[in-house]
């Protein structure tokens, strides 16, 4: 059983940065890729952005294409999102999440993802 738990959100302005990061244990780097999710009331789960096993290949949605950068510490066991130019749109609970994959693989459903965390709220208003 892989235990993820995250950190960093909070209640930020349109236009403001935050850092989201994620923490595996057990090891998580050389088996799964990593993912985040959010979900706002009323919607469905989507996905936002994913890294490889290696770390070396990331996808992102191209709603937060250029924004947002997902980044992986293989020594620490940590994913970390960083999120740009905030909008009220980007509001949700944001979920890490894990998935057994091949090599460079990045998985955007939510099926192929085992593992979840509890969720963080990120809000932004004004």
């Amino acid at each position: 059983q892989v235990q993820l738990v995250e950190s960093g959100g909070g209640m930020v302005q349109p236009g403001d940065s935050l850092r989201l990061s994620c923490v595996a244990s057990p090891r998580t780097d050389e088996m799964y890729g990593m993912a985040w999710f959010r979900q706002a009331p009323g919607n469905e789960r989507e996905f936002v952005a994913g890294i490889s096993r290696g770390g070396t290949k990331t996808k992102y949605a191209d709603s937060v294409e250029g924004r947002f950068t997902i980044s992986r510490e293989s020594h620490r066991n940590t994913v970390h999102l960083q999120m740009g130019s905030l909008t009220a749109e980007d509001t949700a609970v944001y979920y890490c999440a894990a998935a057994p994959v091949l090599p460079g693989a990045v998985k955007t459903d939510v099926l192929p993802y085992q593992y979840w965390g509890r969720g963080i709220q990120v809000n932004v208003s004004s």
